[in-house]
């Protein structure tokens, strides 16, 4: 299916550790869905100092190159988390401009 996103990532069952997404552009957002099931995970934010419910079915854009983010530890269940991304060298292989930062 047609997607804005030159890349896509499922991640099941994993700790991601606190990190910044190389490769991206500071003015582009990558979307995370959380599937699985009966888990209670939760998104950290550390430049913000916020963590958010990462249950099934939740949705979030972040700029992930300038976000440092991770999901730790859940309690029950089975997490999936199908990541969206936009890689700069895509854009600069085609010889499309980066988008600017949205106003």
């Amino acid at each position: 299916w047609p997607s804005i996103f030159s890349g896509l990532e499922i991640i099941t069952n994993h700790v991601t550790f606190s990190h910044r997404d190389a490769g991206g552009s500071p003015s582009l957002f990558d979307l995370l869905v959380g599937l699985g099931r009966n888990h209670h995970a939760t998104l950290a934010l550390a430049d913000l100092h916020a963590e958010l419910a990462y249950s099934p079915g939740a949705m979030v854009y972040i700029a992930g190159q300038v976000l440092e983010h991770s999901v730790g530890p859940w309690l029950n269940g089975e997490q999936v988390v199908i990541a969206h991304f936009i890689k700069d060298a895509v854009h600069d292989r085609v010889g499309v401009p980066r988008p600017s930062f949205p106003m």
